[in-house]
């Protein structure tokens, strides 16, 4: 009687064994799978900064060399005057300018106007500054990859002294 008992405990605890090894293989083979899903997007998430860095040096100097054909702008109210951002849309339109904007800036107290820079091509900004009359020094650069446009003008209290109001 001994015997049996022994032989129906060996046997079932080979039953629970091999029922152990093969939940094990199959945690195993998970965490392998796993661990190579996460290794390979470590590996992507690299690769896509690395080759993020944007434009290279010659690629930047050639953008800053000319304007580009169709420049595309937005025109900010700072200075508080009513119908002071269509005219100058008008005035841009006629000088074939895309003019996808107008709108107020955030502020009223903009003493002079600014041509501000947003895609790191300054030779836009500038043609923009030059068609207005607006003096280099007012021409800043602060690229904002959110943005769907090249330049945007925020006009100031100077307004009077500029083209399209001369």
């Amino acid at each position: 009687m001994l015997n049996k008992k022994t032989k129906k405990s060996s046997s079932t605890s080979a039953n629970s064994l091999a029922n152990i090894n093969t939940k094990n293989l199959f945690l195993n083979i998970l965490i392998f799978v796993l661990g190579a899903l996460i290794l390979y997007m470590a590996y992507a998430i690299v690769v896509k900064l690395v080759h993020r860095g944007g434009p290279n040096i010659e690629q930047m100097q050639q953008a800053q060399s000319a304007p580009a054909t169709i420049i595309q702008v937005e025109v900010l109210n700072g200075c508080g005057v009513g119908g002071v951002g269509d005219r100058f849309t008008d005035f841009l339109r006629n000088n074939k300018v895309d003019v996808v904007n107008v709108s107020n800036y955030s502020s009223f107290d903009i003493d002079r106007t600014l041509v501000i820079d947003r895609t790191g091509n300054m030779a836009n900004a500038k043609k923009i500054a030059s068609l207005l009359g607006i003096k280099d020094e007012n021409v800043v650069q602060q690229i904002n990859n959110d943005y769907f446009l090249d330049v945007s003008l925020v006009i100031g209290k100077d307004y009077n002294q500029l083209k399209p109001l001369k």
